[in-house]
């Protein structure tokens, strides 16, 4: 994999700042474990000790971790190559994904297929998953549509340990975090996209088996969102940031 760091940032600094980061996320883990422990008892004992991508998906389709499995669909794993060089992680399933039990294949998805093909990276090279397995929704009052409701950070700790299960059996040389819970899934409570988006990061988690490339960047819901010129400013830095993914794993990921 190519070198790309930061042109600030010395190879001294990196390793104390994900020092530093591994401590904030210890930390945030342990405080958010403590009097939601009984609501959020985490994914840990449905994660098989061994076996590969597709054992883990067999296993979380009956993951009771947190209370999010009552009301979702079904479980919403991740897909793609066993040994992908790029990991890409986003927040939660959507109406779409709880339906159809994939990742990123509702409007989301649409526009982040758009993005990717831009920056010039194949979708069926990739692995993508979410931080949080299950659709968290709330009714709106007429009719029978689920709006998408932010998870709880006892609800992203409680299914943390499917995500760094995947890491473990992937491998992969950069994962890209997309919105804030993906990113501080990873990085702790203190990472913020706003401010770091498109950075370089060492991610050398103690519950790796390997450590990784780390690189945080939007949500494609968030681009969504948007209208006019402000929507193509921020599909063009979404773009930029997968465009630096690709360059950060090496040419020739297409």
């Amino acid at each position: 994999m190519q070198e790309a760091r930061h042109p600030l940032r010395t190879a001294k600094a990196v390793r104390g700042r994900s020092a530093r980061v591994s401590e904030r996320l210890e930390r945030s883990t342990r405080s958010a474990g403590g009097d939601m422990a009984a609501r959020h008892p985490g994914a840990q004992a449905w994660v098989p000790e061994t076996g590969g991508i597709t054992e883990l998906r067999k296993a979380a389709r009956s993951c009771e971790g947190c209370d999010l499995y009552r009301e979702a669909t079904q479980t919403v794993f991740g897909e793609g190559p066993a040994k992908a060089r790029l990991f890409l992680v986003g927040e939660q399933p959507g109406d779409v994904e709880d339906q159809e039990g994939e990742p990123f294949v509702g409007p989301a998805g649409r526009l982040l297929d758009q993005a990717l093909e831009e920056a010039g990276i194949e979708r069926s090279r990739i692995y993508l998953t979410n931080a949080v397995k299950h659709f968290k929704f709330e009714h709106v009052e007429r009719g029978n549509r689920r709006l998408h409701k932010k998870p709880t950070r006892g609800e992203a700790v409680a299914c943390r340990p499917w995500l760094i299960a995947e890491l473990n059996a992937v491998k992969p040389d950069l994962v890209v975090a997309l919105g804030a819970t993906a990113a501080q899934s990873l990085m702790g409570t203190g990472f913020r996209v706003s401010t770091q988006r498109g950075e370089l990061f060492d991610l050398d988690l103690a519950e790796l088996d390997e450590p990784c490339e780390f690189l945080a960047t939007v949500h494609p819901s968030a681009v969504i969102r948007l209208s006019g010129d402000d929507r193509d400013e921020a599909l063009s830095r979404f773009i930029a940031d997968l465009a630096k993914a690709a360059e950060t794993v090496g040419a020739g990921h297409r």
